[in-house]
């Protein structure tokens, strides 16, 4: 390392947000950027300790240690070879990863671990803007075809592999542009789609096919599907929303978290939506029902609507604040998460189950009626819900369901290759293949729904293993 003490001189330094009032009159991104020699002095923190648990915590095993000294002596290019080694999107990651390697630095034990995924983040920006992303374009191909439906972070992440192994790869997406939920489900204000574009420019020049607008199953037949292609990634996502099946959840101003979040982003592109159908949180009072991030993207989102008054509940208990000796360090820690979108103004509470929605004549939602509720230890162990007499009513016009994703969509083009489900509804797989001959599954669509950077790392492994069924039908 460049200086291996450097964690004893030079503090943690994060890069921050814009002011509150200035970021919520915009859906700019909200993370400012240090300079070039604050962001080197940052990665001469990493301490080149013997066991690299940043490595370990890192589902696609980013070798931090390396690219850090890399990027602190100032060899950015370097520092982005490395990098793009293990993963294929750092600007992606660099953005939007809660930073797993991050939790389980060993800087991490005093509260002050290495700022890996700012660091990412700006090395990723450093090779876009100096060249150092350039197409890579295979000198041979094998003559094989594959199918890669979805263009997710699995699917893309499957799609960019398998063309440099020579495979001729087309990426089938359903919707009008690619990205996913990169795209239609996380803010822009978190992640501008200009980022998504510029790695899809990339991906077309080194030759991979787009075809968007083509829904696999209905479009494009999935006869022709099996037919016309040696392999088949299905990289869907977990696109079912987890529904709160309660009286009142068809009045008008009751969505799922994502309706809101997708025509947000469309309107952004400049989609043009008819009033009718329009979300808005203006002047209201908005309950989003779920604590995890999609809900903190809703609080975000209001906030910039100029909502009157925003409440996130969860059903879970309010986790630890710092520190929680359940799981403590390396494990990922099961605390407290102040998002961005909080600190832009919500009020946020636990242990709140919600019973029915209230509504006026018309069939507009006015309120949840929610009970407080107790997790207690059952006899077998298992932490089990239990409701109080404790009741009340929540204001809100307008409510938004963001409670998680159950499984992959079946019907259509799961349910017509008769893929077989894992006992949580997703894709069955065994080392990345289905139940189904030369028809693989990545990402979301085989694990339930999970981060980013499992999808990449998911993609990845599954374009290997697409690759070595090519080889031995050979």
């Amino acid at each position: 390392m460049g200086n291996p003490k450097a964690f004893l001189t030079i503090p943690r330094k994060e890069a921050g947000y814009r002011p509150v009032l200035e970021r919520i009159a915009d859906f700019g991104e909200v993370e400012q950027t240090l300079n070039s020699e604050d962001r080197m002095l940052q990665a001469s923190r990493c301490m080149d300790c013997g066991v690299p648990f940043c490595h370990h915590g890192c589902p696609a095993g980013n070798i931090m240690p390396e690219w850090q000294d890399a990027l602190c002596k100032g060899k950015w290019q370097e520092a982005y070879k490395i990098l793009a080694r293990t993963m294929n999107f750092p600007e992606f990651t660099g953005r939007v990863c809660p930073a797993l390697c991050e939790k389980s630095c060993v800087l991490k034990i005093d509260e002050k671990p290495v700022t890996i995924r700012e660091n990412e983040a700006a090395v990723a920006e450093r090779a876009f803007n100096e060249g150092y992303v350039a197409p890579r374009i295979p000198k041979k191909r094998t003559g094989k075809k594959i199918a890669v439906v979805g263009s997710g972070p699995a699917g893309l992440a499957a799609a960019d592999m398998l063309n440099q192994y020579g495979h001729s790869v087309t990426v089938f997406e359903k919707d009008e542009s690619c990205g996913g939920l990169l795209r239609f489900g996380i803010p822009d204000f978190k992640l501008n789609k200009n980022i998504i574009d510029r790695r899809l420019n990339v991906l077309a020049e080194e030759g991979i096919t787009f075809k968007t607008g083509v829904r696999a199953g209905i479009d494009l037949k999935t006869s022709s599907l099996v037919a016309e292609y040696d392999a088949v990634c299905i990289a869907v996502g977990a696109g079912q929303p987890r529904d709160l099946p309660v009286e009142g959840r068809k009045l008008k101003g009751v969505h799922f978290a994502l309706e809101l979040l997708q025509q947000q982003n469309r309107l952004i592109a400049g989609t043009k939506i008819p009033d009718s159908e329009l979300i808005s949180a203006r002047g209201k009072h908005v309950l989003v029902i779920g604590g995890g991030d999609t809900g903190s993207d809703c609080v975000g989102t209001a906030a910039r609507h100029k909502a009157a008054h925003v409440t996130q509940i969860e059903i879970l208990d309010k986790p630890p604040v710092d520190v929680n000796e359940r799981t403590p360090w390396p494990q990922w820690p099961d605390v407290l998460r102040t998002s961005s979108s909080h600190l832009e103004g919500c009020e946020r509470r636990w242990n709140l189950a919600t019973k029915r929605f209230t509504s006026d004549a018309a069939g507009n939602v006015t309120g949840a009626e929610v009970v407080r509720v107790e997790w207690v230890k059952s006899a077998d162990g298992r932490m089990t819900m239990r409701e109080t007499d404790t009741a009340e009513i929540l204001k809100a016009d307008l409510v938004l369901l963001s409670m998680g994703f159950v499984h992959p969509v079946h019907e259509g083009l799961l349910d017509d290759l008769k893929l077989k489900y894992d006992g949580r509804g997703n894709i069955a797989v065994e080392s990345c293949a289905s139940s189904m001959k030369k028809v693989f599954a990545a990402g979301d669509a085989a694990s339930g729904a999970s981060l980013v950077v499992r999808a990449i790392d998911s993609g990845r492994r599954t374009a290997k293993a697409i690759n070595e069924f090519l080889r031995d039908v050979e």
